[in-house]
C-alpha cells in the first residue's frame, strides 16, 4: 500500500506552498491511473499532439519550473507569517520578576 499512499501524497496540494510535490520537481501534473482508463481533456490533448510539438510544450514546460519554484516559494512565506500571526495572536505575555516562584522541570539526561 506504500506506492498509493505515495502516489497521493506527492500529487495532492499542499496548502504551504499551494502547489503538488511532483509538479515543484518535474515540473508538470503526474498522471493519474485513473486518467489513463479513462482519458481526461488534458491526455486527449496530448495524445493528438506530434512529438515535436509535444516535446515543444515539455520544454515550455520545463523552462517555467523556476517560476513555479519560486512562486511556491512566495506562497510559503505567506503561509508562514499567516501561521505566525494566528500563533502570535493567542499568545499571553507573562513577566517574571526575581523570587517570583515557577516550576522548573529537570531532564534527566544519561551522560555515557
Amino acid at each position: 500500500m506504500l506506492p498509493y499512499a505515495l502516489l497521493a501524497y506527492r500529487t495532492s496540494i499542499r496548502t504551504s506552498t499551494g502547489a503538488t510535490p511532483y509538479s515543484l520537481v518535474y515540473g508538470m501534473e503526474a498522471v493519474l491511473p485513473i486518467e489513463v482508463e479513462i482519458p481526461s481533456m488534458r491526455i486527449l490533448a496530448e495524445t493528438e499532439l506530434e512529438e515535436a510539438e509535444w516535446a515543444k510544450q515539455r520544454y515550455e514546460q520545463l523552462n517555467f519550473i523556476d517560476e513555479k519554484r519560486l512562486k511556491a516559494l512566495r506562497h510559503g512565506q505567506c503561509y508562514q507569517q499567516r501561521m505566525a500571526r494566528a500563533f502570535n495572536a493567542r499568545v499571553r505575555h507573562r513577566e517574571f520578576n526575581p523570587d517570583d516562584l515557577v516550576l522548573r522541570k529537570v531532564l534527566h539526561i544519561k551522560c555515557t
